[in-house]
């Protein structure tokens, strides 16, 4: 089992912006220390529910301020964003951390960033397949174009070149070291892992038919995301994927969640009762759609109280045996947990330093 830290960089009530966004990345370096697999970095606009904007720019920080931790997007929201500028980013990052770096990528929703970013609703509603099937392009091949019906340009040079192999990354003080005595950039890599988030069965498809992982959402109970992981494989099957492919393919599925570490089940749901509710209405609320179709958002207090029950939340022996549980009952063994459910800095990374020396050795 693998297991991360899930970091919106979220703006609880009272907080400026700045705050919000030190927390995370002082919960990201501090992941590192306590032994994580990985980070994996949300974005938004508007709203602050999350104040990161780019995801893919958050982890280029990240990646130079650590040295061993895995570093994902959960997720870079494809349709507000031209598939070549984020296959761009994505190779720098990949090259540039000896390799480090993990491209999650998701529809998002139908909300005013498409508007303010001039991709309209049918960048959001139809047009995701064609922006997927370009990126992906961009980060196999040395020469991509297009023409599809959103984008159409001619061919052109891929640089930098995702599928060459990242060298070695700086020993600290960026001194390079024997390790790169006659190394050379080659060719035959295969450039940085992209996972696709799922929410419905039509991306779960989509997602098995180009041989990619699935991110599976925090609001997901066991029996949801084992439905989730069982349509997946129906889909690459029929998709002619062999059973030793699809088993490595489903080893790199990765599930979202929650964790907050007390010494008692009832402490933890406290932290998190006094907190969540009101970031969520405060964040949620101020999402505004791009027609202004109608939206209903989940009782803050509710959905507080069903986290909480999802996942794991309690002491740390509990958190274990529930990480453990999900990964029994539905075959995914990597995990990004949300940590800052508290809002607090210093509760904060108390809760990532006992997930790493109090729940990641009852899971060895």
């Amino acid at each position: 089992m693998r297991t991360g830290a899930f970091l919106l960089a979220a703006q609880f009530p009272g907080q400026g912006h700045a705050e919000a966004l030190d927390r995370a990345v002082s919960a990201a370096v501090a992941a590192e220390h306590a032994g994580l697999d990985s980070v994996w970095l949300a974005e938004h606009h508007f709203v602050p529910y999350g104040v990161c904007p780019s995801a893919t720019t958050l982890a280029a920080l990240l990646l130079g301020r650590t040295r061993r931790i895995r570093v994902g997007t959960a997720v870079s929201v494809l349709p507000t964003q031209h598939p070549v500028a984020l296959g761009e980013q994505a190779a720098l990052l990949h090259l540039t951390s000896g390799g480090r770096f993990t491209l999650g990528v998701g529809r998002g929703g139908p909300w005013v960033d498409l508007d303010v970013f001039g991709a309209g609703a049918e960048a959001y509603e139809s047009g995701f397949t064609e922006s997927l099937d370009l990126l992906l392009r961009w980060l196999r091949s040395a020469r991509v174009g297009a023409s599809g019906p959103r984008y159409n340009f001619p061919e052109v040079a891929v640089v930098p070149r995702a599928t060459e192999q990242p060298l070695p990354f700086p020993s600290l003080g960026g001194a390079r070291g024997p390790e790169y005595a006659g190394l050379r950039p080659r060719s035959g890599g295969d450039g940085p892992p992209v996972t696709v988030a799922c929410t419905s069965l039509g991306t779960v498809r989509l997602a098995a038919e180009r041989g990619l992982p699935m991110l599976l959402g925090m609001h997901s109970g066991d029996d949801d995301k084992a439905a989730m992981v069982a349509a997946y494989r129906r889909a690459a099957r029929e998709a002619g994927r062999t059973p030793e492919q699809i088993e490595r393919i489903e080893a790199e599925h990765m599930a979202a969640g929650v964790a907050q570490i007390e010494d008692t089940g009832a402490e933890a749901r406290r932290v998190l009762l006094k907190s969540m509710p009101g970031w969520l209405h405060y964040g949620l609320s101020a999402h505004r759609t791009v027609d202004g179709r109608e939206r209903r958002m989940r009782d803050p207090h509710e959905y507080t109280e069903l986290l909480c029950d999802l996942h794991a939340v309690g002491t740390p022996r509990f958190c274990a045996d529930r990480l453990a549980a999900t990964a029994e009952r539905t075959g995914v063994r990597r995990f990004a947990l949300l940590v800052e459910g508290s809002g607090d800095r210093e509760l904060t990374l108390r809760n990532v330093e006992r997930l790493g020396s109090e729940v990641l050795p009852l899971l060895a």
